[in-house]
């Protein structure tokens, strides 16, 4: 049985504040800020926290969509998902107080390895299944699946991260977001899309995954090109269940592509490639993960990059606090 930290189960018994925190290092940083980890005081237990700056937000007009971003992940809560705790705000910054996941992103796993093996790839594809599926089932899409916002526990398991392109979808949307390699062809002709090109970026990470690299890749329109004209190229020693898998979630026609017909997903758990797991362990994360990241204790963060430490300021003490009215604009207010 695999090991569980107690912040997994760990609920605040009241709305936290900035100053419950201890603020340490920066392990990322995004267009609104930084992310950070950060100790609550009270009980020892270890977060991370992004910080975003309010005045980037509303400059890009993107309040509405951090909105809609911490919705989903309240809504979504799920062990193959990243869990948001709480959030707060001062004058200048929101705080997101989520889970800290240990053991680092798939995608540095990866280039460190250069491709997983066939059972690793199994494991890994059937978890992120399992956490499409608890979107899809909700309505969303996720719409930026790849390496990058993949984590592993401390035990190996996996969880989705980063919900900054997910939404609520029941007909067809029409904006393109993502990352171009992983783009599915609907996207890319801005023919409207729905949950389906989460499948197909599932097939490009299956294939990445086992050969090292996206199958198209390139200058930019040179990928779009290749996502809406070409197959991808097979090399001959690749798994023929896994290869017969990545041609069915790469259908460049979503109403023929696995997971998108009548069956919905059941029509990938049953594939051949994925024969033999137990789908509620993996759900769980309970079973014998193929990684296992280097992590000593629940504070651990030699798994993430290390950013300038003359970043790293910690909020200034006695900043207004959410409970003030006039703490930010109408726009954060129930933040």
């Amino acid at each position: 049985m695999a090991q569980t930290f107690a912040n997994d189960l760990f609920e605040f018994k009241t709305k936290p504040k900035i100053a419950d925190f201890e603020y340490q290092r920066i392990i990322g940083t995004g267009t609104f800020g930084t992310i950070k980890i950060a100790k609550h005081k009270e009980t020892g237990k270890t977060f991370v926290v992004k910080i975003l700056n309010k005045e980037k937000i509303q400059k890009m007009k993107q309040a509405q969509h951090l909105k809609n971003e911490r919705d989903i992940l309240f809504r979504c809560e799920h062990p193959r998902i990243v869990k948001l705790y709480s959030t707060m705000q001062d004058t200048k910054d929101i705080y997101l107080i989520m889970e800290f996941v240990q053991g680092g992103e798939i995608f540095s796993h990866l280039r460190r390895i250069g491709s997983f093996d066939v059972p690793t790839v199994r494991y890994y594809a059937a978890q992120i299944v399992i956490a499409l599926a608890k979107l899809h089932s909700e309505d969303i899409a996720y719409r930026d699946l790849k390496p990058e916002n993949l984590l592993l526990d401390k035990n190996g398991q996996l969880k989705l991260t980063d919900f900054g392109f997910a939404k609520e979808v029941h007909d067809l949307t029409f904006t393109l977001c993502g990352t171009p390699e992983y783009l599915a062809p609907e996207l890319v002709l801005s023919t409207g899309h729905d949950r389906g090109v989460d499948w197909w970026a599932l097939g490009i990470l299956i294939y990445e995954m086992l050969v090292g690299n996206p199958p198209f890749y390139g200058a930019q329109m040179q990928i779009y090109e290749s996502i809406v004209r070409y197959r991808p190229p097979f090399p001959e020693d690749i798994d023929p269940d896994a290869k017969d898998l990545i041609q069915r979630l790469l259908r460049k026609d979503k109403t023929k592509r696995l997971g998108c017909m009548h069956n919905g997903v059941q029509d990938i758990i049953e594939h051949p490639f994925f024969a033999g797991l137990d789908w509620g362990e993996l759900e769980l994360g309970v079973g014998d993960a193929p990684i296992h990241p280097p992590v000593e204790g629940e504070s651990d963060t030699k798994n993430f990059d290390t950013f300038d430490p003359n970043e790293q300021q910690d909020p200034v003490e006695g900043t207004i606090d959410e409970a003030d009215p006039d703490s930010s604009s109408a726009a954060f207010a129930d933040f």
